[in-house]
């Protein structure tokens, strides 16, 4: 049952809010009134970003509904999900590609050699990047029965399920295959790489993989695992069985947290006077690519795919970008209104149900309705 009590809220009234009518952003607790009610989501927080300032901040519902209901909070620290694609992997191989230690066109290996079996030698980074690299998209749960070195040599062992760059199917295998390369390179694990280069430089204090103990409080469960409740773990079981960190999935963080990505990415790669990554990468990063006829990524990001919700029925095809996540999270960002959504929600919970595709939709509709015409 949805109780108005469990809503929090905190508007930004800066100078960001000139562009955007708050009196229909208001149409966004009705929203997710429904989804909860509907019991699609037990909670949620949702974060506006218009003209580089937060403009909309509102937590709704519950945190957690078992073994005890407990309010969410605009501080809740989720698993990301697959957003871990995007804000780790894609980011970290890119500042690869900034320090000329990397390029896109690089066969995977070239810095993997045993990755080139059974014909794979022709997959590139940007086709990793691009889920154009003919991987499968999960390979068995089997393969990560044993250590991180026996997964690897696992997938160093998959055949491809198309030729490399003729097809495009999404492919978490793909993204791990990234993170390995992001280890080999950088000489350090995913987590240590996007920490000190990312996460850190932007003061993204809650955001990492494998969260601490004193995190746990604020983060939200998801689903269940051997019939236990998850709490600070990860939901996947690929980036679970590697130890928590993965190039597919494996970051928690908070909604605030991602405004500032976001509010950096807008910024062509600057934030707080801090240059994270050049434009000019910003520009490679977020560029779209036709994959296959009519279906558009970006080199980490969605932009126009079956995975497109987030983006809503106004904002305009292919001038965006953004994300998903499995256990309700999401991201979508319009370059020509400066505006970014941050929906953050935690559908596994309790039993593995629930559904955030209608209100990652309806939110962006919303959003984009309540932009002010110039």
């Amino acid at each position: 049952m949805f109780r108005p009590a469990l809503i929090v809220s905190l508007f930004a009234h800066a100078a960001g809010a000139a562009g955007i009518d708050e009196t229909k952003l208001a149409g966004i607790d009705a929203a997710v009134k429904s989804a909860i009610d509907k019991g699609e989501v037990p909670g949620a927080v949702v974060v506006v970003v218009h003209n580089d300032a937060v403009v909309y901040r509102k937590a709704y519902g519950s945190r957690a509904k078992k073994p005890a209901e407990e309010a969410m909070t605009l501080d809740t620290v989720f698993d990301l999900a697959s957003l871990t694609k995007p804000l780790a992997t894609a980011t970290a191989i890119f500042k690869l590609v900034e320090a000329d230690k990397l390029k896109l066109t690089d066969k995977v290996s070239q810095h993997w050699p045993e990755f080139g079996a059974n014909d794979k030698g022709t997959v590139t980074v940007e086709q990793c990047l691009l889920h154009t690299s003919g991987l499968i998209a999960d390979n068995a749960l089997a393969d990560y029965k044993g250590d991180r070195a026996a997964a690897m040599k696992a997938i160093a062992g998959l055949k491809l399920q198309s030729p490399a760059g003729t097809k495009f199917q999404y492919s978490d295998v793909g993204f791990i295959v990234l993170g390995e390369i992001v280890e080999r390179i950088a000489k350090m694990p995913l987590d240590e790489f996007t920490s000190k280069e990312l996460f850190a430089p932007l003061g993204m204090a809650d955001t990492g993989f494998k969260p601490t103990e004193k995190l746990k409080p604020r983060i939200a469960p998801t689903g269940l695992r051997n019939k236990e409740i998850l709490r600070g773990e990860v939901h996947d079981p690929r980036a679970f069985a590697m130890g928590g960190v993965a190039g597919h999935a494996g970051l928690f963080g908070t909604a605030d947290d991602l405004a500032i990505f976001t509010r950096m990415l807008l910024n062509e790669g600057k934030h707080n006077g801090k240059i994270i990554l050049k434009p000019e990468t910003v520009k490679l990063l977020i560029e779209k690519v036709e994959v296959t006829k009519g279906v558009f990524r970006s080199r980490g990001w969605d932009v126009d795919t079956a995975y497109s919700a987030p983006r809503g029925e106004l904002f305009k095809k292919g001038e965006g970008y953004g994300h998903t996540g499995f256990t309700g999270t999401s991201i979508w960002i319009d370059p020509p209104s400066r505006t970014a959504i941050i929906l953050l929600a935690n559908r596994v919970h309790p039993d593995d149900k629930g559904n955030t595709t209608p209100l990652r939709k309806a939110i962006g509709t919303l959003v984009a309705g309540a932009l002010k015409k110039e």
